[in-house]
């Protein structure tokens, strides 16, 4: 899988992708994320990417035109199946959106910045809008490191456990059960006995238990949403 990401501020999204899974991604050529810095098709000698917006009012908005032309000359190159605008008034990103979006080959994201970006870029080159929660940020460079790593991890072969991710809150509609290590006990907490019993069936049964009244009592309306679920 390929990303592309443009931005007015690549070195904000270099250290995200340089450690851990979504680096050893990388390494084994399965995740290629690609930064492109939009003032590179600035409409002027002085990098102009932004401009007051029309029927007045606070904060710049990115053109239309740098927008365009970055999203062209990256199409020249290879077919994406989205082109994804980090967006406050977009998509929720849910497990189950990055489930499908993982399955794509080639993907663009466009972070914005200042006030957005001319509707018109909205309206005729993104294919889709996502955003990360129900709050606003100062650009969309860290809600697209979030979005490339819910994808990342989620390609064959970027875990080294691929059932991990199988198992993660959200992929059957639950949040995850509680987890535990050694020592099984430490200050008189002690860990289930159930999950020390080697008993597959009635582990499994406990952590379908957990997951259930974890997501009631903490998630009540994604428990609903279970529920309801045919």
């Amino acid at each position: 899988m390929q990303i592309d990401i443009i931005t007015l501020l690549p070195e904000l999204l270099q250290s995200p992708f340089q450690h851990s899974i979504l680096k050893r991604a990388e390494e084994k050529g399965l995740l290629k994320v690609r930064l492109h810095n939009l003032r590179t098709f600035a409409v002027n000698d002085y990098g102009q990417v932004d401009d007051y917006q029309y029927g007045g009012g606070a904060g710049m908005v990115l053109m239309i035109e740098p927008i365009d032309q970055c999203i062209s000359a990256l199409q020249k190159e290879r077919k994406y199946e989205e082109i994804i605008y980090l967006s406050p008034d977009g998509e929720l990103l849910t497990q189950q959106l990055a489930n499908r979006l993982s399955l794509c080959k080639n993907i663009i994201l466009l972070c914005g910045h200042y006030k957005g970006i001319d509707e018109r870029a909205r309206e005729h080159l993104i294919t889709r809008e996502i955003s990360v929660g129900d709050y606003v940020l100062s650009g969309g460079e860290l809600a697209a490191a979030i979005l490339v790593d819910a994808i990342g991890r989620l390609i064959p072969g970027v875990l080294s456990n691929e059932t991990s991710a199988l198992e993660d809150s959200f992929q059957d509609g639950l949040v995850a059960p509680p987890v535990y290590t050694r020592p099984a006990e430490y200050k008189g907490w002690q860990v289930p006995d159930v999950l020390m019993s080697g008993h597959e069936a009635n582990i499994k049964k406990w952590r379908l238990e957990q997951s259930l009244l974890r997501t009631r009592q903490r998630r009540p309306l994604l428990y609903q949403k279970w529920l309801e679920t045919p």
